[in-house]
């Protein structure tokens, strides 16, 4: 597998699995579920996972693939894999709030070096190109075709004014007693992985963590903000967030504009 034969693979099914989650988005009414840890999980987060998880192992059957929605790909491990959340951000869905993503990672050696984050009911699609680049899509977003993209970039903080992004649906009193330690000029939030995203294009240039994730939610926001310039890192020591660990659970972390003056812990 090249990167040069990953891209296209990728952006394409989650296109598709985009277009599989609006239908139902769409619908008049869809079945909700909770999943053994209390997650909900609906018939549109099943439905992209078969279609995406279908697709890539006919297209990279050596290639081993992680997937939130199929719990025996759990205990797997590899140093290289590709890693799957197909509906980011399930609350924002079920209260139909549009902040929800598609995500398809891959990850070597502990980094996620490749990746594609969709968020289908905003129209925004971004991704990384074979060399490592990120872009963001615009237009028509055709299947075969990539259209109009434009490069994008972390931006050139100003530590005096910072613009900070959290979870909208997890945000807590230790999540703002970080962000009071900057001096933040503007904060907003959003759900699933469209924080990285907004990390990656400038719009915002912080994005503290301080909660429970997996590596399916992070790995393509991750890949993503990486080629646009960006850092992870841990939010307790600053070294860089890693891959691939036991059950896949992230400790938190702080995904950042390297300009930001990170502040301790």
């Amino acid at each position: 597998m090249t990167y040069d034969d990953l891209i296209p693979v990728i952006r394409r099914l989650a296109l598709e699995a985009g277009d599989k989650i609006m239908e139902i988005y769409n619908s008049d009414d869809f079945d909700v579920k909770v999943k053994s840890d209390d997650s909900p999980v609906t018939e549109a987060d099943e439905a992209a996972d078969a279609l995406i998880s279908a697709g890539l192992r006919a297209a990279f059957p050596d290639v081993l693939l992680v997937t939130e929605e199929q719990a025996a790909s759990h205990s797997t491990k590899g140093d290289t894999f590709l890693i799957v959340d197909p509906l980011d951000g399930t609350k924002e869905f079920i209260h139909r709030r549009g902040d929800f993503t598609v995500n398809i990672a891959l990850v070597e050696n502990g980094t996620p070096t490749r990746g594609v984050v969709y968020a289908p009911a905003k129209g925004r699609m971004f991704f990384t190109l074979a060399d490592g680049q990120s872009i963001e899509e615009t237009g028509v977003l055709d299947k075969e075709t990539v259209g109009s993209v434009q490069p994008i970039s972390v931006s050139n903080a100003d530590n005096d004014a910072l613009l900070v992004v959290a979870s909208k649906s997890h945000r807590d009193q230790a999540t703002d007693d970080y962000i009071n330690k900057y001096n933040v000029k503007d904060s907003k939030s959003a759900g699933s992985s469209l924080k990285f995203c907004l990390v990656a294009t400038g719009e915002a240039d912080i994005y503290p963590r301080v909660g429970r994730t997996m590596e399916w939610d992070t790995a393509a926001g991750h890949a993503v903000l990486a080629g646009a310039g960006g850092k992870v890192v841990r939010f307790d020591d600053h070294t860089p967030l890693q891959y691939g660990k036991d059950g896949y659970a992230n400790p938190f972390f702080i995904a950042y504009a390297p300009d930001v003056e990170l502040k301790e812990a």
